[in-house]
């Protein structure tokens, strides 16, 4: 069942292991570092207990409410559903935060698809799936996602040096299995559990490998280490860096120093076809709620750029409409592969509704690859006083306010105090070192770029343009038969994602 906030802040003070700006932390839920996003977590819970929220963010089920996010997707209004319920949370906090477990969830349904192949080493494992997923739904904990590890020397393969540099197996015990390694994650630090799966694709010649492996970590168990990057929040006045302050995702080394998995947190193991299948399906669901975020972050360019426009008079002009309709563009093209995506829905090989993979990994190319172009459109129309506006301490101290005040007050309804707010705000989503990061975590977060155009690939459909050009041309029928065809351009598969290489950022 849902559970509160102040439950989920009391299952994050289980003695772990975290470090952060060279320091041990003590309580995670009141460091400054990350007080901000644990409190958004939290708020997230009690939004599904109170009267105002409680209809979007859950349903009922069996006499049990549960979140809207955590729900198997089996029809079309599922995803109507959840894409209401994001924007509910995004739209009471003010602000876009990504891997706060409805993104994540999504990447264990893909397993759920892909029961037949693991059932082929071990009906165990696929039984274990439906145990997680049901777990995740009853018991509504914080699940975040383990990716990408370390790597080494990408020129040589694991074996080939330090084999800690890839997450890997140690010892099989009648408990459970031992790993040791390392995986880099978004919000691990105050999360409840992670899907925890491999980052290499290209098994070469090994049928089975240790390094073939995939569980659900408990992250509060012995021999797991957190080092954290230094997070932005409480380093800076939260009045000049009003998004930086509270919105920012820490991510964390997690060690994996000889830790335990308990079998029945096991979902796959010493099965490379199980590895690959997991690899070319992780995004199938999770990519549209990440796709989701993209949108609200377009909608925050668009309203700081315009606001600015507006503010001093230059709304009006040719030249500025063009670049605000150049926004539009961009916001209103995520918008139609999200629409479409759920419109289109197609059904999975278990059977839940899956947005259409073609439109939804296009979205996501959309999204990611013009985001930086954007981005600098929006700097454009919000100036060059963007960069050289004093801080908020300079428009309180008495003797710099009156100055201040007088020319940075524009007219009777855009005075200095607002003014110096949106001008704030804009440099923290455009010009600030968490814009930089927000940028870079945007175009890595869930594979990189030429990951993304290969989704598109193994998922757009082919038959349709080669057929029309085909009878338009008037060629023969062999030109598209079966033996004529690139059948190794095919998913394990369809609905795709991939990292076809021990490369791929996650």
């Amino acid at each position: 069942m849902i559970r509160t906030g102040a439950q989920y802040l009391e299952s994050i003070r289980d003695g772990r292991e975290v470090y952060i700006n060279g320091e041990r932390v003590r309580d995670v839920p009141t460091h400054p570092m990350f007080k901000p996003l644990v409190d958004i977590r939290a708020r997230i819970y009690d939004m599904q207990w109170e009267a105002r929220t409680r209809d979007v963010m859950t349903f009922t089920q069996d006499g049990e409410v549960n979140g809207i996010g955590n729900k198997l997707p089996i029809t079309q209004e599922d995803w109507w559903d959840k894409r209401r319920a994001t924007d509910c949370v995004l739209r009471e906090i003010g602000g876009v935060v990504t891997r706060v477990g409805d993104e994540t969830v999504g990447e264990m349904w893909s397993l759920f698809d892909g029961q037949d192949v693991l059932n082929e080493v071990d009906p165990r494992f696929s039984e274990n799936i439906r145990n997680h997923i049901d777990k995740v739904l009853h018991h509504d904990p914080f699940h975040v996602s383990a990716n990408t590890d370390p790597k080494g020397d990408r020129s040589k393969p694991p074996q080939a040096q330090d084999p800690d540099m890839l997450l890997h197996v140690v010892k099989e015990t009648d408990a459970g299995l031992v790993v040791r390694g390392a995986k880099y994650e978004t919000a691990a630090a105050y999360a409840n559990q992670a899907f925890t799966k491999p980052t290499i694709a290209d098994w070469g010649d090994s049928t089975y490998s240790d390094y073939a492996v995939g569980f659900i970590c408990d992250l509060g168990s012995p021999g797991i280490k957190f080092i954290c990057r230094t997070g932005f929040a409480g380093q800076r006045p939260a009045a000049d860096y009003p998004l930086s302050s509270r919105f920012d995702e820490v991510e964390a080394l997690v060690i994996f120093d000889d830790v335990l998995i308990p079998w029945e947190n096991v979902l796959f193991y010493r099965h490379t076809r199980a590895a690959m299948f997991i690899r070319a399906t992780l995004h199938r669901y999770s990519a549209f709620a990440f796709v989701q975020r993209s949108l609200a972050f377009a909608d925050m360019l668009i309203g700081a750029a315009l606001f600015n426009v507006r503010q001093t008079g230059l709304d009006t002009q040719q030249a500025v409409r063009e670049k605000l309709a150049q926004l539009a563009v961009y916001r209103e093209g995520i918008n139609a592969h999200l629409t479409a995506a759920i419109t289109l829905s197609e059904r999975s090989p278990s059977g839940l509704a899956m947005p259409n993979q073609s439109l939804l990994y296009a979205g996501r190319v959309l999204a990611c690859s013009q985001l930086h172009e954007a981005m600098h459109i929006a700097r454009e129309l919000c100036g060059g006083q963007v960069c050289t506006t004093p801080d908020a301490a300079s428009f309180a101290h008495p003797d710099t306010r009156p100055w201040l005040d007088k020319f940075y007050t524009i007219n009777a309804e855009w005075m200095a105090d607002d003014r110096r707010k949106l001008l704030a705000f804009a440099r923290d989503l455009l010009n600030s070192d968490y814009a930089g990061h927000r940028l870079a975590f945007q175009l890595f977060a869930q594979s990189p770029p030429y990951a993304h155009l290969a989704a598109v690939y193994r998922n757009f459909d082919w038959d349709g343009p080669l057929e029309f050009v085909k009878r338009s041309a008037g060629l023969s029928d062999t030109v598209l038969s079966p033996a004529t065809r690139a059948t190794a351009d095919r998913p394990l598969a369809r609905g795709g994602d991939t990292g076809t290489t021990p490369r791929a950022a996650e």
